[in-house]
């Protein structure tokens, strides 16, 4: 693959995937997807551990063969996961969000040509599809005692595309609508299972370019009888729905990159939908919310769309919620939050520094995030950056109220990819070292602890019942209180 130094540069910057609601909020042990019900983990339980390490706390643990980045989901009693056994070696994840950037200064002051940098850059932090044979696997754990229900080899063989080792090649998470669990490899194909481990029904996709190889990560999101899924890729990016009970293609819109869109900059994105049902003039509303790159685009469920907003990240990782009616828009590393009132339609242009429209509530600029997506909780939008950087913007007017780093300064090890989650009166913030930093939600930054599993992390947590479920690079962890 040769790319021009500059090219390889701009392209290391990445991903991660994601999911909406289909089963009852009020089944509290049941997690059908990544951030749960409402795709804003917030949970009311009282007996909810706030305190853990590898031994305090811990219900269970269970080692996961292989490696996934997918999150966990939880329904019937029953945990499911993805991941992917490599034959022969696999190269070992990488933690922050350099990528390979210092390594590409590093060979550039070697006065090494860009021919021989980019060799030496994908040699150390890349698979690419002819190096490695890989199996999928769904698994199917017991939630109460963590043991090995079923696990069914969805696919195995050579990958649809490459990853960057900070990525895996099974990084979008299963979602569940309490009959069957779907799970979704971008490039690769839709697959569906029931409960007890038999295969429903399969249905292989075509396989279109990643940017630079740096792998997939958007999750499927379901809606009343539609699965659906987001593209968006070097050639022809598009979004889709499918039969739930047949996998059947029921439509699929094309997505173009705005005319402004960067020369050189990734026409891919990681970033899950959303499934905003609202309500207007009384009468019930949904919207499938995407966001690709350059560009956030709304959808009716028939695939027309229905409104866009342009200058967000060109390389889109985290999603988008709402909250009360209003939609809470990730524009990405760089780029501004966004409040959006429902019901709006055509361009929502919105300059820097001008004041609130019609549909557009507020604006708050150098807010979004690039991986980790914000959690909503007590009236505020905790912000979490992949760098340790957490925010707090008020929910109704966009006012920041804090911003500081998770650690202290000089802190060894804390980056973050797992989005944050909040529950009695705190929040958690788990970082790719394994770290859990605990704060009390507030107007001002108060850190009361630090949990420790000692493990690489950068799926985000399940929360089902009074248990948390964290998923590290080996293992499945059930955090309990235990008395």
């Amino acid at each position: 693959m040769n790319q021009a130094t500059k090219s390889v540069r701009a392209g290391l910057v990445f991903w991660l995937g994601l999911c909406a609601h289909p089963l009852a909020a009020q089944q509290s042990e049941t997690w059908p997807q990544f951030r749960g019900q409402q795709f804003n983990p917030v949970v009311d339980n009282s007996r909810l551990p706030e305190k853990w390490s590898t031994t305090e706390n811990v219900e269970w643990s269970t080692e996961v063969p292989g490696r996934g980045w997918s999150s966990p989901i939880v329904v019937d009693g029953k945990i499911f996961v993805t991941a992917v056994v490599t034959d022969g070696e696999s190269k070992l994840p990488q933690t922050g969000t350099d990528y390979s950037n210092e390594y590409v200064d590093e060979l550039t002051k070697q006065g090494l040509s860009e021919e021989e940098v980019n060799q030496k850059v994908m040699d150390r932090d890349f698979e690419l599809p002819d190096q490695v044979s890989l199996h999928y696997w769904l698994y199917c754990f017991d939630l109460n005692s963590g043991a090995e229900i079923w696990k069914q080899e969805f696919h195995s063989g050579k990958p649809p595309g490459g990853r960057h080792r900070k990525n895996s090649f099974s990084s979008e998470s299963p979602v569940t609508d309490g009959k069957l669990v779907y799970v979704y490899i971008t490039n690769l194909g839709l697959y569906a299972y029931d409960l007890a481990g038999k295969s429903v029904w399969s249905k292989p996709l075509d396989t279109y370019p990643v940017y630079m190889e740096f792998g997939t990560g958007s999750s499927p999101v379901l809606c009343d009888d539609k699965l659906i899924i987001v593209n968006d890729n070097e050639k022809s990016s598009f979004v889709a729905a499918f039969d739930k009970s047949s996998g059947a293609q029921l439509w699929r819109t094309e997505r173009v990159t705005p005319a402004d869109h960067p020369a050189g900059m990734p026409k891919s994105g990681w970033a899950t939908p959303y499934i905003w049902r609202t309500t207007i003039a009384d009468k019930p509303h949904t919207e499938i919310v995407t966001a690709g790159p350059g560009q956030a685009i709304s959808y009716d469920l028939e695939g027309q769309e229905l409104w866009r907003l342009t200058g967000i990240t060109a390389v889109p990782a985290a999603s988008s919620f709402a909250i009360d009616g209003v939609l809470y828009l990730n524009g990405g590393r760089g780029k501004p939050f966004y409040a959006i009132r429902s019901g709006a339609t055509g361009e929502l242009a919105v300059k820097p520094g001008a004041d609130p429209n019609e549909f557009v509530l507020w604006t708050s600029p150098l807010t979004g995030t690039y991986i980790p997506t914000p959690v909503a909780y007590h009236g505020g939008l905790y912000i979490l950056s992949d760098n340790g950087i957490i925010t707090k913007v008020d929910l109704k007017t966009g006012e920041k109220k804090f911003k500081s780093r998770v650690a202290a300064v000089g802190t060894a090890g804390a980056d973050f990819t797992t989005s944050p989650w909040a529950y009695n009166g705190k929040v958690f913030c788990h970082s790719e070292q394994g770290d859990t930093y605990v704060f009390a939600a507030g107007d001002e930054s108060k850190l009361l602890h630090v949990n420790s599993l000692d493990d690489l992390t950068l799926a985000s947590p399940a929360i089902v019942g009074d248990r948390v479920l964290l998923r590290t690079e080996k293992r499945l962890y059930s955090i309990r209180q235990i008395n």
